[in-house]
């Protein structure tokens, strides 16, 4: 999905060192998430809790938007034309409805429910977005993997894995990045990370044993939770630092609860993110949107899509400045 904001917003990032291991329970940071609206007539608008002033990274994840239930004969759906990315891998994950994704690479896939979408922009790459005649209800998330220093100028690449569901005590995962509950993923990233469904039965609580060594957070799309003691609302996210070994997740609602659980090590690498770029400086973003605008063949051509591509903002008058995560307690 393309970061279609009129005005995106100009992030430097570094994730702090680890806090080590404690034995007590895991302190939750609750971020509230931002309406973005995509852009358009029928402007489709997501939810966006990752890049915030506050926390910028999780792992290596850097972007998180949530979005629907959205009846589509009402917001018209999907429809995001051909844009660039650099610097990062795109992750798609739909709760309900269907999406046709095209690259530069001359993938043509469909996004369904329970099934991952990776693509790898590296140096460059090109991709559309759109729901299909048979969406009724879209909803979803986009989330976005920043490349190290020594993978960020990958070769383009597209992955897709349907996770099997696995039943846990009080719910049940399906994992479709590393490792959790007895089960991995075979999809392939740059950096350790983990990214799962979760669904909580009503009044349930699960145990579920993590790595020390990562960070994590929780995106509660449906229902209520609580992150050990801490309440989360629909559309929050809970982040949690190195060095627990065990997040207990409890379901309060009536209904069957349902979350995405991310975690990663922390990115140790400063970054630059500006629309749909990932670099070190902000020169490899000025290059970066030069070679879009000049349809340099730094990103290909989607085929297929009928309709011209996005094009790029005009950049910040200024240099783009540092915008770093908090110093840990």
């Amino acid at each position: 999905m393309s970061n279609a904001e009129t005005d995106p917003a100009e992030v430097r990032c570094a994730a702090p060192a680890s806090d080590g291991h404690g034995g007590a329970a895991p302190r939750v940071e609750v971020l509230t998430a931002r309406d973005v609206p995509l852009g358009g007539p029928r402007a489709m608008t997501v939810r966006r809790t990752l890049p915030q002033r506050s926390r910028t990274l999780i792992g290596a994840w850097c972007f998180a938007d949530h979005y629907g239930p959205d009846d589509v004969a009402e917001t018209g759906g999907m429809d995001v034309a051909p844009h660039p990315h650099t610097g990062l891998q795109t992750v798609s994950w739909l709760f309900s409805g269907e999406i046709e994704h095209r690259d530069s690479m001359g993938s043509h896939a469909l996004v369904r429910p329970g099934e991952l979408n990776l693509m790898t922009g590296g140096y460059g790459i090109s991709h559309t977005e759109v729901s299909t005649p048979r969406t009724t209800i879209l909803h979803g998330a986009q989330l976005w993997v920043a490349l190290p220093e020594e993978h960020r100028h990958a070769e383009r690449d597209f992955q897709h894995y349907a996770p099997g569901p696995v039943r846990l005590e009080g719910g049940e995962a399906r994992v479709f990045l590393g490792a959790l509950a007895g089960t991995a993923s075979p999809v392939r990233t740059f950096t350790p990370l983990l990214g799962a469904e979760l669904l909580l039965d009503p009044h349930a609580t699960v145990a579920l044993t993590v790595d020390t060594e990562f960070e994590h957070g929780v995106l509660v799309d449906r229902g209520t939770i609580r992150l050990g003691e801490t309440p989360l609302l629909r559309a929050e996210l809970g982040y949690v630092a190195p060095g627990t070994d065990t997040l207990s997740l409890t379901n309060t609602s009536e209904d069957t609860a349902r979350l995405l659980l991310l975690g990663g090590t922390p990115f140790e690498e400063e970054i630059v993110m500006w629309w749909n770029f990932i670099g070190r400086s902000h020169d490899d973003i000025v290059r970066a949107r030069e070679d879009w605008e000049s349809a340099s063949e730094r990103f290909g051509a989607v085929d297929g899509y009928p309709g011209d591509r996005l094009p790029a903002p005009t950049l910040p008058n200024a240099t783009i400045q540092p915008r770093k995560n908090p110093s840990r307690h």
